[in-house]
């Protein structure tokens, strides 16, 4: 069996230094330098625990809002085409390659209805 050369952070090969991938779902890890397998106590911790907590329904809703509640960014003059709103907020977000053009996020003040166009 090979020596353990290094005294090394967590993530990385003791045998080698070469850093490790990640955990694969069998709790282990091969170095691709050295090839020596590892077990998850290789990483620092031998469990991990996860809590997620999700938003409330009554507190993501959109319906929620009040009607005269300020929009969510800049304002344009544009029809929404379910309740016949004429003004709706947008964003921009370069999705596409840089010798693309933006896409355009407009939600309506009203309804919040949301949709998307590339310009």
């Amino acid at each position: 069996m090979e020596k353990e050369i290094f005294v090394t952070e967590p993530g990385f090969c003791p045998c080698c230094g070469a850093i490790l991938p990640d955990l694969k779902l069998s709790g282990g890890v091969t170095c691709y330098t050295c090839a020596k397998p590892y077990g998850p106590e290789v990483f620092g911790r031998m469990e991990m625990k996860y809590t997620i907590h999700f938003n409330s329904p009554s507190a993501s809703s959109v319906n929620t809002k009040k009607k005269s509640a300020e929009p969510d960014g800049p304002t344009v003059d544009r029809k929404c085409p379910v309740c016949n709103n004429d003004k709706m907020s947008y964003a921009t977000l370069q999705l596409r390659s840089a010798d693309e053009g933006q896409t355009v996020f407009y939600t309506c003040t009203k309804c919040k209805y949301k949709e998307t166009e590339n310009s």
